[in-house]
Formats: structure tokens, C-alpha cells, sequence
């Protein structure tokens, strides 16, 4: 049993009605009045939440969560008591970078509600109160409950791993003088994955043609693509100089013209770098985890186009490794192992990640290469081992332009150390640009993007490599 705020301040007003006796004779019987009402109207309270177990709770969520990505979780309320008491639900969520959120966006880790839910089997989403500030108690929700009720919030991790939910603790209360607890839910463990949500979402578009929304680009295919398929007769429109002379000399039924397809069955690969570089956080995120859900959605993206997708991860010695291929299955093996990898501080080890290549990935392939280049001291540091991979593979190297440090490179400066660190800002933004020079005049390409921008840009440049024959 809790005794509540409306408890003490009723209290504090009988004690200072019955002092004012001392002043006012007539006060003091008023005053012992109020308290022998205020003593039955608590009893009464304490009576009524006390004489059955009145509430229940229960919660669901998923099996896992997908990182960076809003994740719902649901709480029914059965009630049973035969009034509607006011409840206090307070779910007990991981602490970290989880927030919830309900319809917006919050700071901070604890958010609370007030709503009212007014007739049996009704579904609420409650208003926004106030934001709490960060702790370990998940999200508080305040209200009067009759029958069954549920109402939803949402969860959005910023870093794989598992999260541990405690219980749900529901405070009742019928004339709001005194509160009793509930206790419900047993305490449970989600794992959250790579942005798998991420994932759904392109699936769904790209079976309704509406990749576009998202910022994918239509490409116009330059010349032909590079397999024959077949060959059929020849319909109004047909290029030309797809006809096949010698099958229309032979062919009874007209012209013939010879049909290609989409080069396939060529080998990308994700790599990713897990050095100290890749620990800068963009939006509660790192670098590494945009890395990781980029991978997962080019590497669907891949299969999809009949591509094969594989997977590799180094820091200061290489990690991980997935052979390339698009059988069934492939894709949960992906998300298995991009779900392990966590960022390491130490420096990277391109010749590691190199002499594993030259051992084990015999095809030419396409390497995507996901690092953090800063300036062209950086790069240069590096450059020796791209070029040894670019001899034998198609390389493309990705890294991440500071949104931040660009606002502040573009604000006006008040004093002279602000304009000293305009110069170093715009310096950097400046060695940025000519990395991408760099790269590209020793023949390796290279892609410059922000991190929220990551995985459309990578799709996008996917598929004009495709598109341009360019990938082997």
C-alpha cells in the first residue's frame, strides 16, 4: 500500500483546519470533523482496492527488434474490480538508448501519459503529459480503466544486442488517497537486430514498383546487357541490332532477334571496417551500425537482382567471413552475423583484410568497403592496400560526411578561435572532396554520403554500376 500526494495534502489541510481551533473555536469542531470523514473516506479506500485482485496486465512485443527502427509494444489491463479505478502503469524497460515514443519522437528514456479510456474493450493511444528525465523505469501511463483496455507505445534501440524488459508495475487507486501495486509480467529479453523493418520496407515497395519513393533511381541501361537469353521473333520496337541474320535466313516465321539479360550470379561483397574510426556516433548511432544495416539491405537488393551477396568484417585482424551466394536461407544467415559485430578501438589492419582476399576470394567481385576517411592522411595511410585489391576486384570505398561539422563550417563566426575552427572544419570538408578525387584517379570508385542517407545511396550506386556493366 502507497499513500498518495492527494492523501498528504487532505491530511496537511485537516491538521491545519484543527490548529486553526486554537485561534477560532468553531474551526476546531469543523476541523475534527473533516478528519473523522477524511479517516472513513481512506479506510472506505483502502477497503475497496484491498478486498479482491483487481488488475491484471499483460505485454507484447516481438521476439526481436530491429535497430535504429520504431518497435511497438502493446500492454492490455484487465480490470475487475466493479468500480474504474485510476491506474498508474510503469513498464520497466532497458535502460541505455531505448526511447519510447508515442505518435512523436522523445529525448529521453522515460516518457509519461495521462488518457482516459472510458467504456469495456477500447483501444487509446495516449496524449503526451510531459517527458520525464533519463532513468531505468520505462514508460509511466496514468488513468481510469473499465473492463479490458490496451493501449501501444514504441521502442527505438540505437544499438544491437539484447535489451532486458523488467515488469509491469500497476498502481490502483479508487478515490486516489491511497495506491496499491501490482506486479506483472515476468521479466523478458529481446535481441535487437540490424534493421530487418528497413528491409520489409524496400521488399514491400519494390513488389509494388515504388522503390522511387524512397530516392531510388530509374536508371537508363547504357548498350546491351552481357548474357544471351534467347532468341524470338521480332516485335515493332525491337533494336535493330539485336537482329540475328543467320536464325532469320533459317526461320520460316520472319525476322528473328536475339534477347539479353542482366549479367548474373556476380559476387558483392560487404566489407566492413570495425576500427576506432567507425565508433562516431550520427543520431545516437554509430557509424558501424549504419554500416551493418546498409549491408543488409544491399545484400537483398543483390540477391534480388540475381546477384550473389557475401559478407566480410576486419579491425586490427580480420574477422569474419561469408562466402558469396543467394541460396534460400543466405539472408538470415547474413542477419545472424552482422547482428554479433560490435565496433573495436584499435587501428585498422588493411593488409590483413587484403591477404585474406588474395587467398579465399578467387572471382573478381565487387567490394564495398565501409570506412570512415577523414583527411587525406587518413586515406593515404591506406591507399597502398585498396590499390593491391583493386588489381584483381572491383573496389568501391564508402565514408561518411559530418553533418555537424558542415552546419558549423557554414554558421557565422563571433570570435577568433570561432575562426579558427571554421578553418580546421572547412579544412576537413575540403580534404573530403579530394579524397574522392584521390581514389578515383587510381581507378577505384568511391562514394561520399551521410549516414541517414546511407543505404539509398548505396542501392543507388549498386545499381548504376549494374546498369553500366561496371561491377567485374
Amino acid at each position: 500500500m502507497f499513500l498518495t500526494r492527494r492523501f498528504y495534502i487532505v491530511f496537511a489541510a485537516v491538521i491545519l483546519l484543527i490548529g486553526s481551533g486554537y485561534w477560532w473555536s468553531p474551526l476546531y469542531s469543523v476541523g475534527r470533523l473533516a478528519l473523522a470523514v477524511f479517516a472513513f473516506v481512506v479506510v472506505a479506500d483502502i477497503v475497496a482496492l484491498y478486498m479482491k485482485h483487481g488488475i491484471t496486465a499483460e505485454r507484447h512485443m516481438a521476439e526481436r527488434f530491429s535497430n535504429g527502427d520504431w518497435n511497438e509494444v502493446r500492454i492490455d489491463i484487465h480490470n475487475s474490480y466493479p468500480f474504474r479505478p485510476r491506474l498508474t502503469v510503469i513498464n520497466e524497460a532497458p535502460s541505455g538508448n531505448a526511447a519510447p515514443s508515442v505518435n512523436e519522437v522523445y529525448d529521453g528514456n522515460d516518457a509519461h501519459f495521462s488518457f482516459l479510456i472510458d467504456s469495456v474493450d477500447t483501444h487509446k493511444t495516449p496524449y503526451n503529459d510531459k517527458t520525464s528525465p533519463r532513468g531505468n523505469i520505462g514508460l509511466s501511463l496514468s488513468g481510469r480503466f473499465a473492463g479490458i483496455s490496451h493501449f501501444s507505445f514504441k521502442y527505438r534501440p540505437t544499438r544491437r544486442g539484447v535489451y532486458s524488459f523488467g515488469r509491469v508495475r500497476v498502481f490502483a487507486s479508487w478515490l486516489g488517497f491511497v495506491e496499491r501495486r501490482f506486479t506483472c509480467c515476468e521479466p523478458q529479453d529481446v535481441k535487437v537486430y540490424p534493421s530487418y523493418l528497413m528491409l520489409r520496407q524496400y521488399e514491400l515497395l519494390a513488389i509494388s514498383n515504388r522503390l522511387t519513393d524512397l530516392g531510388i533511381k530509374r536508371l537508363r541501361r547504357i548498350g546491351h546487357q552481357t548474357e544471351f537469353e534467347q532468341i524470338r521473333d521480332y516485335v515493332a520496337g525491337d533494336d535493330f541490332r539485336t537482329i540475328n541474320w543467320r536464325a532469320t535466313a533459317r526461320s520460316v516465321h520472319g525476322i528473328q532477334v536475339n534477347v539479353y539479360q542482366d549479367e548474373r550470379s556476380q559476387q558483392i561483397f560487404s566489407v566492413i571496417d570495425k576500427g576506432r574510426v567507425m565508433q562516431q556516433s550520427f543520431r545516437e548511432m554509430t557509424l558501424l551500425d549504419y554500416a551493418v544495416n546498409a549491408s543488409l539491405v544491399l545484400s537483398y537488393v543483390a540477391m534480388r537482382r540475381e546477384d550473389k551477396a557475401g559478407l566480410m568484417t576486419f579491425s586490427d585482424r580480420f574477422d569474419t567471413y561469408l562466402p558469396a551466394q543467394r541460396s534460400e536461407g543466405h539472408m538470415q544467415t547474413i542477419l545472424e552475423n552482422l547482428y554479433a559485430q560490435q565496433t573495436a578501438f584499435g587501428e585498422t589492419d588493411y593488409s590483413a583484410l587484403v591477404d585474406y582476399v588474395s587467398r579465399h576470394v578467387t572471382k573478381r567481385s565487387l567490394l564495398i568497403v565501409y570506412t570512415n576517411f577523414m583527411t587525406m592522411v587518413s586515406m593515404k595511410r591506406q591507399l597502398p592496400w585498396l590499390l593491391q585489391l583493386s588489381h584483381r576486384h572491383r573496389v568501391l570505398v564508402v565514408f561518411f560526411q559530418d553533418e555537424e561539422l558542415q552546419q558549423y563550417a557554414a554558421s557565422p563566426a563571433a570570435t577568433t578561435e570561432d575562426y579558427y575552427r571554421h578553418v580546421v572544419a572547412e579544412k576537413t570538408i575540403s580534404d573530403q572532396r579530394l579524397i574522392v578525387g584521390q581514389l578515383q584517379r587510381h581507378g577505384i570508385l568511391s562514394l561520399l554520403t551521410t549516414p541517414d542517407r546511407l543505404s539509398v545511396d548505396i542501392i543507388n550506386k549498386y545499381l548504376e554500376l549494374k546498369a553500366r556493366q561496371m561491377l567485374t
